[in-house]
């Protein structure tokens, strides 16, 4: 009986190749970090809960999200994190939304202890008015190439740019959106929305992160977008002035 030949390389069936996920951790000791682990999930990252030290081993990059400013300060340093962070942002791709812009800016008012300042911006919190002043407008997102919906709650103002910060969104004539590098500070809240172009932008174009390509009509994640229309629902029809219910944690 004659053996038979080898199969040709062509006729092998292809390697399955594993690409790892991601893993983008969310401070997560007040705020709203679980919108953002659901934007970034949705992204195909793999989101961690930051709460103490560890939890920011092996991680690719950090979301900072939006929260009570003062607060989050106190607990970092009750749980040991302040000096682990600290080291942490000078090396690795941060994301910074509403409370963390503050908590990455080098000068910010009114707080119990000193920010990370690895952003080299001066922030005012809170600088937007009150809970009653939150609202809703279309931002000018020169990093995403056209307009982008952001939502602001008692949100902060960038009240100074530094000279190697380069400005990344716009309301009107003022800076919301800032980058210096592989830290980006956002006055607004992304994850409020369905929207997912600022996480697929930070995860790629800033953290060099691969990330799959978007699907036709763009990734939607249920309850952020259920969340996106409830605050619509509040929101009158100029969308401009309208009072926005707060995220988990309240004020920046």
């Amino acid at each position: 009986m004659t053996p038979r030949p080898p199969p040709d390389d062509a006729a092998r069936a292809p390697e399955r190749v594993t690409v790892r996920r991601p893993r983008v951790g969310v401070l997560s000791l007040q705020g709203d970090f679980g919108r953002h682990a659901a934007s970034l999930e949705a992204l195909g990252a793999t989101a961690v809960r930051v709460v103490l030290p560890a939890d920011l081993e092996g991680l690719d990059a950090l979301v900072m999200p939006g929260g009570e400013s003062t607060t989050m300060l106190r607990l970092m340093e009750a749980n040991g994190l302040r000096t682990p962070l600290e080291a942490f942002v000078r090396e690795r791709p941060v994301l910074g939304t509403c409370a963390g812009v503050i908590l990455l800016a080098r000068e910010a008012d009114r707080l119990p202890a000193p920010t990370l300042g690895a952003l080299d911006v001066g922030v005012g919190r809170n600088a937007y008015g009150r809970q009653i002043d939150s609202f809703e407008a279309e931002l000018e997102a020169s990093a995403l190439g056209g307009p982008f919906t952001g939502v602001f709650i008692r949100a902060p103002r960038i009240v100074r740019v530094g000279p190697g910060v380069e400005v990344v969104a716009r309301h009107g004539a003022e800076p919301v959106g800032v980058r210096q590098g592989r830290i980006v500070g956002l006055c607004f809240h992304p994850e409020l929305t369905s929207d997912l172009r600022f996480h697929r932008w930070f995860l790629g174009a800033v953290a060099g992160l691969a990330v799959p390509a978007p699907r036709p009509g763009g990734a939607r994640v249920p309850e952020i977008a259920a969340a996106h229309a409830s605050t619509i629902a509040m929101t009158p029809a100029t969308s401009a002035t309208g009072a926005i219910p707060a995220p988990p944690g309240g004020r920046a």
